[in-house]
């Protein structure tokens, strides 16, 4: 963390100062995540080329009885087999969520501690000790369900829950917190989101622009077979699949109802930043900060992108 020259000393707060735990837990979330998007992403490209040989007009042969393309085909739906039997055994998907709830739920307590955030408001005693027990109950209902403590794994490395530079901003005076926690947690978050809308709504765009591209010749072909103006095209059935695996992309990755919900957060910390720059106080201080991360939550944003119309 630096200080700005000035008269109340601002200060600036990043993820470098978070503790160790944090760290750690996010570039676990990172690679599982990189982990169980490449392993969809592979199932579904090998499904659509197991149907390609069928549709090819020609055949390759080797020897009397065996079609080289066809063997393509055998390979490509045994490699289909091969990663879901190895994605159930890792379970990256699962790890990458929980890893990714236990991340933020360790950067969200943290802000509230160095700000004075509910419950760590400034009239709160031994706000360490509370901090603490804060989040192992948060960290134990995680262990419930599969996530996994590093901590017996990275020794002493961690230096604590608790670093020098959350004390150091927890000891400053209101107006310093309040300007760091604006600009530094609020308005970063604000872009954030921005920045995840626009990618949503691209990636949204693309793939159903894909997915209508893909039907359409699938479309006029069938519409040629039912008129009996041309032959048997096979290809229907891999531009078909094609269509299925991009349509099943989009959904996975959730494109649609993601723009929605990044925008209504985003709308919200606009709110709340346009709140906290103007009429709020310092005793509703704590209170705000608490709702701010409530708003930021992993958990909120999922529950706005199922049930948002």
């Amino acid at each position: 963390m630096t200080a700005i020259p000035g008269p109340l000393r601002s200060m600036v707060f990043r993820n470098d100062d978070l503790p160790a735990l944090f760290h750690h837990t996010d570039a676990v979330a990172v690679a599982r995540q990189r982990e169980a998007v490449n392993t969809t992403r592979c199932q579904l490209a090998l499904l659509v080329l197991g149907t390609v040989p069928a549709a090819l007009p020609w055949h390759v042969r080797v020897g009397e009885s065996v079609r080289l393309l066809d063997c393509v085909a055998v390979a490509a739906y045994l490699g289909v087999l091969i990663t879901t039997y190895a994605a159930a055994r890792r379970k990256a998907k699962s790890h990458w969520q929980l890893n990714r709830s236990a991340a933020e739920f360790i950067k969200s307590n943290c802000w509230r501690y160095a700000v004075h955030g509910s419950p760590f408001d400034t009239g709160t005693l031994h706000p360490e000790a509370v901090f603490a027990n804060r989040l192992e109950e948060g960290l134990q209902e995680l262990r419930k369900v599969g996530w996994r403590d590093p901590r017996e794994e990275m020794d002493d490395e961690g230096g604590g829950l608790i670093t020098a530079s959350m004390r150091e901003l927890r000891d400053k005076a209101f107006t310093v917190r309040k300007e760091t926690y604006i600009r530094d947690r609020l308005i970063e978050q604000r872009r954030w989101y921005r920045r995840r809308q626009q990618v949503s709504r691209k990636g949204a765009q693309v793939w159903s622009g894909t997915v209508a591209a893909l039907t359409l010749p699938a479309l006029v072909l069938a519409v040629f077979q039912t008129l009996g103006t041309a032959g048997s095209f096979a290809l229907t059935g891999s531009l078909s699949a094609a269509a299925a695996a991009c349509l099943a992309w989009n959904e996975t990755r959730r494109h649609h109802p993601l723009v929605s919900a990044h925008s209504l957060v985003e709308e919200d910390l606009e709110n709340m930043q346009a709140a906290m720059e103007t009429t709020l106080t310092e005793r509703q201080w704590a209170a705000a900060v608490f709702e701010t991360e409530r708003i930021v939550s992993p958990e909120h944003t999922d529950w706005l992108a199922r049930h948002r119309i």
